[in-house]
């Protein structure tokens, strides 16, 4: 009985295309904010650090520093507040989930880039 309703509502929530990512990307999140009576778009550009679940309940982590702190925050896939997803740069990282980034500060936190050739 409880696996049917997990199950229809799950079915009902709508994921929207975004593109691929996974974790070393840099991405750029526009969601929608609401205050009060007013909605706003803001974005959130940074690097994903994990890709956790499958299908409707999927999440990610996208890390940024903002004023030498680092930010991370988690976004459901599913969100009907996210607006957009934006992929900014492919990182070469051999990990599926890259926490030791939150140790590293300055120059050693770079990822480096995934050069792609393109077709002509």
């Amino acid at each position: 009985m409880k696996n049917a309703l997990i199950q229809f509502v799950e079915d009902q929530v709508q994921v929207k295309d975004f593109p691929q990512f996974k974790a070393g990307d840099t991405i750029t999140v526009t969601y929608k904010i609401v205050e009060g009576n007013k909605e706003r778009l803001q974005k959130f550009q940074g690097v994903v650090l994990q890709r956790a679940s499958e299908g409707s309940h999927a999440t990610f982590t996208v890390r940024k520093i903002s004023g030498n702190v680092g930010v991370e925050r988690i976004f459901p896939i599913s969100s009907p507040m996210i607006e957009s997803i934006e992929k900014n740069k492919e990182g070469a990282v051999r990990r599926a989930r890259i926490y030791y980034l939150r140790g590293l500060r300055g120059k050693k936190a770079r990822i480096k880039e995934v050069m792609r050739k393109k077709d002509k």
